[in-house]
């Protein structure tokens, strides 16, 4: 089996991708696509090969995908990019991505997305067989354009694509723990933030790459306990913002998933199931 990893040097890829490599098989091979092939570097001291070129260039997408089974596209643009470059990658690169590895006979394609595509909650888990809304307090280009490249890499007739909607990813010395104050500082006290370690989204991810079948398309990928804004602000060893107690929330439910699929139908269970646990195994 030969897989594609694109993405590779941003906070989910530069960590899937040594799990990606440490699994392999006898005769496997794992490719990485850079723009940069001392950025790529780290990845062929582990056995990757690297193939350079950029996501958006049609000609080096056929390069990379020729003889590949397999696709996990990891690759997006979003936190303060501009909204046509967040287009330009999170959609069109992707599709043109998985038209190139249609056109070459790949059989299977992971496609990483977000679980801000459902946008507002439910009153209750968000699941996959729930429609995208847009809207809700976190709906913007990102997400507008992930759902879009969703739609678009689902309607490829004759290509195995599964969708893996994940939620807020830390862990490992990835930054976005220290960044959600950004937004939980205005939050009410009891909004809820899901969560997955980075371990558990690489777990996902080689679960939809390597099962034989899915049961449906899309799979939800999270933790087993939301944290709200006052968890948020312990972690990171902030004080809590005055007049957060007078603060509601106007949507409980915004960006809370089920992940009772992937459990069920993939046998995963989060070597981290809250972000407390990381934190007391050191994992932060």
């Amino acid at each position: 089996m030969v897989t594609l990893v694109t993405g590779t040097t941003g906070q989910v890829g530069r960590r899937f991708v040594p799990r990606l490599l440490a699994r392999r098989r006898p005769g496997e091979e794992v490719r990485v696509l850079v723009r940069d092939a001392e950025r790529g570097a780290p990845f062929a001291e582990l056995g990757a090969r690297i193939v350079v070129g950029d996501l958006r260039d049609e000609e080096a997408l056929g390069k990379a995908v020729a003889g590949v089974d397999a696709v996990v596209n990891i690759a997006a643009s979003f936190r303060g990019v501009p909204d046509d470059e967040v287009w330009a990658v999170n959609r069109d690169a992707a599709v043109a991505l998985g038209r190139a590895a249609l056109a070459s006979g790949v059989r299977r394609f992971v496609q990483v997305s977000t679980g801000l595509v459902y946008g507002v909650g439910r009153g209750r888990p968000l699941t996959e067989d729930d429609e995208t809304r847009p809207g809700g307090a976190m709906w913007g280009a990102y997400p507008e354009s992930k759902a879009a490249a969703e739609r678009e890499l689902l309607g490829l007739d004759g290509l195995d694509v599964r969708v893996a909607r994940l939620p807020f990813v830390y862990g490992e010395g990835d930054p976005h723990l220290a960044q959600s104050l950004r937004w939980a500082a205005h939050w009410a006290p009891t909004q809820r933030l899901h969560m997955g370690h980075h371990a558990d989204v690489a777990q996902g991810l080689l679960r939809l790459l390597h099962a034989p079948a899915v049961r449906g398309p899309v799979h939800n990928i999270a933790d087993d306990a939301p944290v709200t804004a006052v968890e948020l602000h312990q972690l990171n060893g902030a004080e809590v913002p005055a007049g957060m107690d007078a603060r509601t929330d106007p949507d409980p439910w915004l960006g809370i998933m089920s992940t009772e699929k992937i459990r069920r139908d993939l046998g995963y269970r989060p070597l981290h199931p809250t972000v407390w646990a990381a934190r007391d195994a050191g994992a932060l």
